[in-house]
């Protein structure tokens, strides 16, 4: 569910369009189970990265300061950094949600699916429903354009595939009954294997996207080529 630079973001916002910003009220696998104060530090850190969001790709990513993040979501620069250490995190702000959503997916599947029929359901899930983490939807090809012009978000983005990468590799270990802490060798190529598929099929929905290409099209055309990246992982994959 990541392409080589990872799928940050929310909604489109406004003029600026684009995959970066969550709204303030839409709810999401980060909401399940939170207090009313953990709601409220949500809502501020949307609001952050929203805020965030449409400066990056109004001006471009280099040109934006943390301090004018800050003016614009009408918080102090310390309480940014409180909820993102970098500023790259403010962009790629779904980070932490893929890792949820890896996460859930394995370990919440049913008792007789295995993990790659999961991972397949939720990448197909992810596409069905739009979601910016699923690399198809509205807009999605400002939040792309910005990414591509700053090397630093680039950068992260790899970062990003990596440590999900390391997370999925600890996941299948654990779903083998071993230490999903120190995930073997097996689990740990298994893992490399499903990241590259979903990488390049991704890849491939976003530089259409980037086109021009009708986003229905390009979602209609990109489960077909899950179903067939699926297909081959799993020929390639031990049960």
């Amino acid at each position: 569910m990541v392409d080589e630079r990872p799928h940050g973001g929310g909604r489109a916002a406004g003029a600026a369009g684009g995959a970066g910003r969550q709204e303030e009220a839409g709810p999401g696998v980060e909401d399940a189970g939170l207090t009313l104060r953990e709601r409220k530090k949500l809502v501020t850190r949307r609001r952050i990265s929203g805020e965030a969001t449409v400066l990056f790709i109004r001006h471009g990513f280099d040109n934006v300061t943390v301090a004018e993040v800050a003016r614009a979501a009408e918080v102090s620069t310390m309480t940014v950094f409180n909820y993102f250490p970098r500023k790259e995190d403010l962009f790629l702000d779904r980070i932490p949600e893929a890792r949820e959503l890896l996460t859930r997916a394995i370990r919440e599947r049913g008792a007789d699916e295995q993990p790659l029929a999961a991972l397949r359901r939720l990448t197909l899930d992810l596409v069905a429903e739009r979601h910016p983490l699923g690399a198809v939807g509205e807009g999605f090809e400002h939040f792309w354009r910005t990414v591509l012009d700053s090397s630093a978000l680039r950068a992260r983005g790899r970062e990003a595939v990596e440590e999900l990468e390391g997370v999925l590799a600890g996941l299948l270990a654990e779903a083998a009954g071993g230490d999903g802490g120190r995930p073997d060798h097996g689990s740990r190529l298994a893992a490399a294997l499903i990241v590259a598929g979903i990488r390049a099929a991704y890849a491939e929905a976003l530089r259409r996207q980037l086109r021009g290409d009708p986003v229905e099209v390009v979602a209609a055309e990109q489960v077909e080529v899950l179903r067939r990246t699926f297909d081959a992982l799993e020929r390639a994959l031990p049960a």
